[in-house]
C-alpha cells in the first residue's frame, strides 16, 4: 500500500474528529440538548477523546498536545488560539491529501491502458462499503471472492470476483464481513497488483493476479424482499 493505507486512513479519522464548533451559540446548544437527554457532553467527549489520544498525539503538532492532555480540545468552545492551531492543521492536512490523491490518479492513468479491462472496471467502478461474503481458494491459481456490494456506489447486488493467475494473496480465509474502504492497483509483468483497505478487521491486502472476471449475482430471494421493504 502506496497511497490509502493504515496511516492515511488513521489520520483521516483525526480530522474529522476536529471539528470544532462554528460559534459559541452552537456549542451551548450541544450542551443543552445533551442534558435534557440525560447525557453529559464533555463527559461523552473525553470518553472519544481517550479512545483516540493515540493517533492524536501521533499525527497531531506538538502545539496541540496541551489541549488533548488537559481535554480542552473537545470539553471548551475553542479559544481564538485553538482555533487558529486546528485551522492551520487542517489546511495543511487537505492540502496533502488532495497532493496524494493528485499522485495516484496520475499514477492510474498512466498504467491504465496497460491493465486487465475488468481490473479497470473493478478499480473504477469503486467497492467502498461492498463486504465480504465468502472467500475461496479453489485452486493455487485463484481465488474468488464474492462480495455483498447492496450498500456500496455500483453494481447494487452480490458481486463474485475470480482472480484469474494468482501468483500472491495475503487475504484471510476467515474475512466475511470485512468492508472494502479503499484500494489501488499498479501494473505487474503479467497483469496487475491490487492493494485493498479493509475494516472490520482494519487490514491491508494484496492480490497478485493476471485476470479477473466479474459477475454480478441475484439476489436470494429474502435479501431482494428485505431490500424492497427498507425502500418502501
Amino acid at each position: 500500500m502506496n497511497y490509502f493505507t493504515k496511516d492515511w486512513y488513521d489520520e483521516m479519522q483525526v480530522s474529522g474528529f476536529l471539528a470544532l464548533h462554528e460559534s459559541e451559540e452552537d456549542w451551548e446548544e450541544e450542551l443543552e440538548y445533551h442534558r435534557k437527554e440525560g447525557n453529559d457532553l464533555r463527559t461523552l467527549n473525553l470518553r472519544n477523546l481517550s479512545d483516540m489520544r493515540e493517533s492524536l498525539l501521533r499525527y497531531l503538532p506538538e502545539t496541540l498536545h496541551p489541549y488533548i492532555h488537559d481535554g480542552t480540545l473537545v470539553t471548551e468552545y475553542p479559544t481564538p488560539e485553538l482555533r487558529m492551531l486546528v485551522n492551520r492543521w487542517e489546511r495543511d492536512y487537505e492540502r496533502r491529501m488532495e497532493e496524494l490523491s493528485d499522485r495516484y490518479m496520475q499514477h492510474f492513468e498512466s498504467i491504465k491502458a496497460e491493465l486487465p479491462p475488468a481490473a479497470v472496471e473493478l478499480v473504477e467502478n469503486g467497492l467502498h462499503d461492498a463486504v465480504i461474503l465468502s472467500v475461496e481458494r479453489p485452486s493455487e491459481d485463484r481465488l474468488i471472492l464474492t462480495l455483498d456490494c447492496t450498500g456500496g456506489f455500483h453494481y447494487f447486488t452480490d458481486v463474485r470476483f475470480t482472480f484469474e493467475g494468482v501468483t500472491y494473496s495475503n487475504i484471510p480465509a476467515d474475512f466475511k464481513g470485512a468492508w472494502w474502504l479503499y484500494d489501488e492497483i499498479y501494473k505487474t509483468k503479467d497483469g496487475f497488483e491490487l492493494h485493498t483497505l479493509f475494516d472490520s478487521p482494519m487490514t491491508e491486502t494484496m492480490i497478485r493476479a493476471r485476470d479477473v472476471k466479474i459477475e454480478p449475482l441475484k439476489l436470494p430471494l429474502m435479501r431482494r424482499l428485505k431490500k424492497w421493504y427498507r425502500g418502501r
